[in-house]
């Protein structure tokens, strides 16, 4: 039904298997994954019982499969049967180190999609040795990594306390890095503008902001942080204060998203003109079209990844291209709106009668 809301209690569908991890986290995720498409937005579930949904092995998920969507008479058997041979494994002992003989894309992407930072330092000085420069290892090696984290958030295989795990290793991989990008930055060349980034009020992650931050940093932007929580009339003040030429503003979770919005409206009534530049996992170009742009009659861009803001802040910027990109950001934009918007009146709905 249209704007009803459906949370559930996730862990209850695994208890019959107290003590048997494997199966109850592969439970866990198979339900979430197929709920969530059926329209559940709240499940209540212990976050380290979840398994990336890619990740389970294909005779478990096919037999947790069977159970949840109910698709064989035996299902259940057959599923007690195949936990019985297991229950004497505590997964949590078994330490499988296998992946570490895989390529360096491999490692570094296994590491952040399960969230494991133990190897952190060892593969980026391994990424470093291999990089023509240190922010390559950023842009190349992190980013593709994170890339598939984001592909399986977005399709619903990956939630979000895993992907907050995957932003705590990504934070240490740049916290590794930063000492090298500054040591390699040139100080002497003018700076090509000024940027401010904020994750908005009620949002405390930063991970996707600090990347871009660096990134910017490194092709010469002068950049100001506010940080995290951070509150409307926080960023307007400083970006009328230090004369920004862009504003960022960055959220991972939902309510960012409103947050995101009100900002926009606020500075379309405060008559302001600075390019908003929005970007965080649940934000998307649909979103930026439909619900953002509109309240602001200044440009307003989706970023995207590190490596496609800089890119798009390059051309909000240039004196030569400026004036044309932000046309056909706006016309990008509208059409987009006027398509997405179409597609939704032709939508018939049952009637709750």
């Amino acid at each position: 039904l249209p704007y009803v809301s459906v949370s559930g209690g996730v862990s209850n569908v695994s208890f019959s298997f107290r003590g048997n991890d494997a199966v109850r986290e592969a439970m866990h995720s198979v339900f979430l994954y197929h709920a969530i498409k059926a329209g559940m937005n709240m499940g209540i579930v212990n976050p380290t019982m979840l398994e990336v949904y890619d990740e389970i092995p294909k005779d478990l998920l096919e037999l947790v499969e069977d159970v949840i969507l109910d698709r064989r008479d035996d299902a259940t058997e057959r599923l007690l049967d195949y936990s019985e041979k297991v229950k004497s494994v505590k997964k949590e002992r078994i330490e499988d180190l296998s992946w570490r003989e895989q390529p360096l894309q491999e490692r570094i992407t296994y590491s952040l999609v399960k969230g494991v930072d133990k190897f952190v330092e060892e593969d980026m000085e391994a990424a470093l040795k291999e990089a023509r420069r240190p922010l390559d290892v950023i842009e190349i090696n992190l980013m593709t990594g994170m890339s598939v984290v984001g592909d399986l958030f977005g399709s619903g295989k990956m939630f979000l306390p895993q992907v907050v795990k995957s932003a705590r290793v990504m934070k240490r991989a740049v916290a590794y890095l930063e000492p090298f990008i500054e040591a390699e930055k040139d100080t002497s060349k003018p700076s090509n503008g000024k940027i401010l980034l904020a994750t908005v009020k009620g949002d405390v992650h930063d991970i996707g902001k600090n990347i871009v931050g660096v990134v910017l940093a490194c092709n010469n932007y002068e950049i100001i942080d506010l940080g995290v929580m951070v509150p409307c009339e926080k960023i307007i003040q400083t970006a009328i204060e230090q004369k920004v030429d862009i504003i960022g503003l960055s959220g991972l979770i939902t309510p960012s998203l409103d947050e995101m919005e009100y900002v926009a409206s606020e500075l379309d009534r405060q008559n302001l003109d600075f390019p908003l530049l929005i970007g965080g996992a649940t934000t998307s170009k649909a979103h930026t079209a439909v619900k953002i742009a509109p309240k602001y009659r200044n440009t307003v861009v989706h970023g995207g990844d590190a490596s496609r803001t800089v890119n798009i802040v390059n051309s909000l910027l240039s004196e030569e291209r400026s004036a044309e990109y932000k046309k056909e950001l706006k016309k990008e934009y509208d059409e987009f709106r006027e398509k997405f918007l179409a597609r939704q009146t032709d939508k018939e709905y049952v009637s709750i009668e």
